[in-house]
């Protein structure tokens, strides 16, 4: 009996955001990758400038259509994800941060796998030099990040929620819920917008056979603007009513 083929794929079923502060040079590559790796699941990258630098991909092109916006100010992380979805009209968006790096196709297989109630998905993420890949993420809680470096830290075997590196959205999952939270100008917004797919009825799933690489900007550890922002999410997000109620959702311990 011969081998069934695996589903096929509709016709370019991804859009992809990006949005560059001042990382042009970091895009490039990964422009370059994504043609090289995914070429036939990506109908369009819409790629947001959100500060004025210098154009490196002037002149450039890639198998599929990069759309430009030049934001006249900065805006947070969530608002240029949202604005970007307004120029989906694919299956799938996938917000991913210009620092992530492909050594093969992750977008085809994520999407293959994907179960009918996965509402936001992800491949396994691996850090500069570290030889497995990040652990999955429990409940954000301060007991949370001060123990998950501690000796003897478990964690979770199915994530609570997924880091903004790389989300990949069903795009009816990201419209029911209205997109990011846009209160959140950066950090936060993340652990927010699972914890509502979640309570919306919608699955994070991990393709735990999947693997894209972070060649990590560590700016909250470099510059107090940007602790600054990471700390006052962590409040918001602890006086949302999105994380109580989803905090009622975990097991005992999460």
């Amino acid at each position: 009996m011969p081998t069934p083929l695996p589903p096929a794929l509709p016709p370019s079923p991804v859009t992809i955001s990006i949005v560059s502060h001042g990382q042009l040079a970091l895009v490039q590559p990964l422009l370059d990758q994504l043609e090289r790796h995914s070429r036939a699941s990506i109908a369009k990258v819409v790629l947001t400038v959100n500060i004025p630098e210098p154009d490196v991909l002037a002149g450039q092109s890639w198998g599929f259509e990069v759309e430009r916006i030049e934001n006249a100010s900065p805006k947070g992380f969530g608002a240029n994800h949202n604005q970007a979805f307004g120029r989906c009209g694919t299956p799938w968006f996938l917000v991913l941060n210009p620092d992530i790096r492909f050594d093969s196709d992750v977008l085809a297989p994520l999407i293959v796998q994907a179960a009918p109630d996965a509402g936001l998905m992800t491949p396994r993420i691996l850090e500069p030099g570290k030889s497995t890949p990040e652990p999955h993420r429990a409940l954000l809680t301060p007991f949370e990040i001060l123990g998950r470096n501690k000796p003897g830290y478990v964690p979770p075997t199915v994530p609570a929620w997924i880091p903004g590196l790389f989300m990949l959205f069903r795009s009816n999952a990201y419209r029911q819920i209205g997109g990011f939270d846009e209160r959140f100008f950066m950090y936060g917004e993340d652990f927010d917008i699972c914890a509502r797919i979640r309570l919306a009825g919608w699955k994070l799933q991990v393709g735990e056979d999947l693997l894209a690489r972070h060649d990590a900007q560590r700016a909250s550890h470099r510059s107090k603007r940007y602790l600054y922002w990471h700390v006052t999410s962590l409040l918001k997000v602890w006086r949302s009513g999105a994380f109580w109620r989803y905090r009622r959702t975990q097991p005992p311990g999460a």
